[in-house]
């Protein structure tokens, strides 16, 4: 409840999403715009890496890195490991989250404002919260998505992407003493954006065990952003687990919501954003900033401004 002699604590929730991530940076900048003092950040997945900059002081550096970067760039995070762990190269994703998140001695503890990342135990499907310790370990950890990043190893347990438990960290913003919380869901009209793809191009032949990873990354990578496809053809393997991946999302982001509702909910439109499409970024962030807007005289009485 709120204590009438003092304004209310604000918690800001950022949601799972991956490359429609890049809409947290808008929102952010639009509650800034309206000073809205943001005293606590959570966030999950790319809203943790998100909410990391931002609380560290790097917002707009991340952001002056992603409207500069290519598909190409994305890419170039790609990399094939024969232990499959995963197809993201973590030695590259560390120096880039260290030049454009925080850097590698940033201490969670030692942040000016609360932030908490959430991430979730392979082995138990448990929660966990991040709330102490390496801000980018944390970060790496929330956004350790299965398939594409290697699980994060924790006091003798795997943590993986926090999406899987609780895609809107609404309760994590409570739980560090908000009154008042301002959710960012991503994933409101994810479900029926069937992933388009190009047909597959002739490469040249490429022979051998690592040949053949290296098709199965250009086809699993290439099919993770959205192109041109024949409506008429069965989906394929990779489309089904992505549009899969969607139906999950959607729904567990749905229901935590009921039982754990935002005081205001901002719900960017960024179902036809695939989820490694990183260089539209600028797309997202003019969605993010415009969807806060239009909720911001919400914002400002549930954060006890004039409106």
């Amino acid at each position: 409840m709120n204590n009438s002699s003092r304004p209310p604590v604000t918690g800001l929730a950022l949601g799972s999403g991956a490359s429609r991530g890049w809409s947290h940076i808008g929102v952010i900048k639009a509650l800034l715009a309206a000073r809205i003092e943001l005293d606590i950040v959570c966030g999950t997945s790319v809203g943790a890496m998100v909410g990391g900059a931002y609380v560290a002081g790097n917002l707009d550096e991340l952001e002056r890195w992603v409207l500069g970067s290519s598909r190409l760039d994305v890419l170039q995070f790609l990399d094939i490991k024969f232990s499959q762990a995963g197809f993201i190269n973590i030695e590259r994703l560390n120096r880039f989250l260290q030049a454009h998140v925080a850097a590698a001695d940033v201490r969670i503890e030692k942040l000016h404002k609360k932030y908490l990342a959430v991430c979730a135990d392979l082995d138990t499907g448990r929660e966990v919260w991040r709330k102490e310790g390496g801000l980018t370990d944390a970060i790496r950890a929330s956004m350790a998505m299965p398939g594409l990043f290697p699980a994060v190893r924790d006091n003798q347990r795997w943590l993986v992407d926090g999406g899987l438990v609780n895609p809107v960290p609404v309760t994590a913003c409570r739980a560090l003493g908000a009154d008042v919380v301002i959710g960012v869901n991503l994933n409101s009209d994810i479900v029926g954006k069937r992933i388009k793809r190009q047909k597959s191009v002739a490469l040249k032949k490429d022979e051998g065990v690592l040949g053949n990873l290296k098709k199965q990354a250009r086809e699993y990578s290439g099919s993770l952003f959205a192109q041109d496809y024949d409506e008429e053809s069965p989906p394929g393997l990779l489309d089904t687990i992505s549009s899969s991946i969607n139906i999950f999302q959607h729904q567990i982001t749905s229901s935590r919501l009921a039982s754990d509702p935002a005081d205001v909910l901002i719900s960017p439109k960024l179902g036809d954003i695939g989820i490694l499409e990183f260089q539209r970024a600028a797309e997202a962030i003019k969605k993010g900033e415009d969807c806060a807007n239009s909720a911001m005289a919400e914002i400002r009485r549930a954060a006890g401004k004039d409106t």
